[in-house]
């Protein structure tokens, strides 16, 4: 059997007629750059978050970027973010001339450490990005807590956690600014780039869409310093069709994960992934931990047409591009930990349980043996 870390061509078949009407829609109408498209889906995902507003922008990094610049982040200041994260999430904050501070993790879920967090606030500190990652959402009454004591700011990237719940409550409407990605792979998808600020805020709000648009207030009168970073019409319009589909997909991403867990369960050199009472984990990657060995057993899988990624192999601290903070190997033992252990098994809506079985029966063969 031949598996694929994500098959494209499954999901098309389901959607095709809806896709070829929604282009020839869209290429009839003309308004290609804040068209209509945009503007419904705009409305559509924001009450599916249960905010009041969200904004298009080009990607996910943008939006973590422009919501960062709606805030006041800029140079001297400090934001603090979890080592082991995508490194967009370190980069949004370069962008703003302000500093990443890296945090450490919690083991159980990947989440911030809040202890740990706590510890890392300065009188210069102003922001904290808590990332939901995985598709686990944050223990977010703490992050709160924390910001609320020393007056600081929160934007939840939420890059990987599309419908992803605490007590009922979608991800994205916790904090100043909730940021998402729409890159192919996501639980919600484009194709190509393109990402989403949403916010219960009036003031950055409308701070935001000028931030986007070259800091336009009308057609020719700029009052900001803004950037060219709006969501396509087109790609809004395909996100339209498959918002749709977002709530059945991401329960289907949960019970592939739960055949995962029983196929797996019992095999001591696997940690499987963990999920806290009364948050609802979306599944955007399946990531066990492997205790020796790993990249031993990866190759074997990839042996047997099996392919495993690993999310995310180098800490945000030990990448080159920070060397200048100063941060060296052990800083962050947790985070160091995961790198070395994790291991994401090939999930998305449409695999097919047969190829889950086959995936785990691998797994525990070549760990068995």
């Amino acid at each position: 059997m031949k598996i694929k870390s994500i098959d494209f061509s499954r999901e098309y078949d389901l959607l095709k007629n809806k896709l070829d009407k929604k282009f020839s829609t869209v290429s009839s109408s003309g308004g290609f750059i804040l068209g209509k498209e945009l503007i419904e889906f705009e409305k559509e995902f924001a009450a599916y978050c249960g905010v009041k507003f969200a904004v298009g922008v080009n990607s996910g990094t943008d939006a973590l970027y422009i919501s960062l610049l709606s805030l006041g982040i800029g140079q001297g200041d400090e934001v603090i973010v979890p080592d082991f994260t995508y490194i967009a999430t370190a980069m949004a904050v370069s962008y703003t001339a302000a500093v990443p501070v890296f945090c450490d993790i919690k083991e159980d879920t990947f989440e911030i450490d809040p202890k740990d967090l706590e510890r890392k606030i300065t009188s210069r500190t102003k922001a904290i990005i808590p990332v939901h990652l995985y598709g686990h959402p944050v223990e977010m009454r703490s992050i709160l807590k924390i910001a609320k004591k020393h007056n600081l700011k929160v934007v939840e990237d939420c890059a990987q956690a599309h419908g992803a719940k605490i007590k009922g409550k979608k991800v994205g409407g916790f904090a100043d600014c909730g940021c998402f990605s729409f890159y192919p792979t996501k639980n919600l998808g484009c194709y190509g780039d393109g990402g989403i600020i949403v916010t219960n805020s009036d003031r950055l709000y409308k701070k935001i869409l000028k931030l986007r648009d070259y800091g336009r207030e009308s057609k020719y009168r700029h009052v900001l310093i803004g950037y060219n970073s709006r969501l396509d019409t087109l790609q809004a319009g395909i996100l339209r069709i498959k918002l749709e589909y977002l709530d059945v997909w991401n329960n289907k991403r949960k019970e592939l994960a739960y055949y995962y867990n029983e196929y797996l369960k019992g095999i001591d050199e696997i940690i499987l992934p963990n999920e806290k009472e009364m948050h609802e984990h979306v599944y955007h990657v399946y990531v066990a931990r492997i205790k020796k060995n790993r990249d031993v057993l990866i190759k074997q899988l990839f042996d047997l047409n099996i392919p495993v990624l690993i999310h995310y192999p180098i800490p945000c601290h030990l990448q080159p591009v920070y060397k200048n903070l100063g941060y060296k190997k052990g800083d962050f033992p947790v985070s160091e930990m995961c790198a070395k252990e994790v291991m994401s098994l090939p999930l998305y809506p449409f695999l097919k349980k047969e190829e889950v079985r086959f995936i785990a029966s691998s797994i525990k063969k070549l760990l068995l043996r």
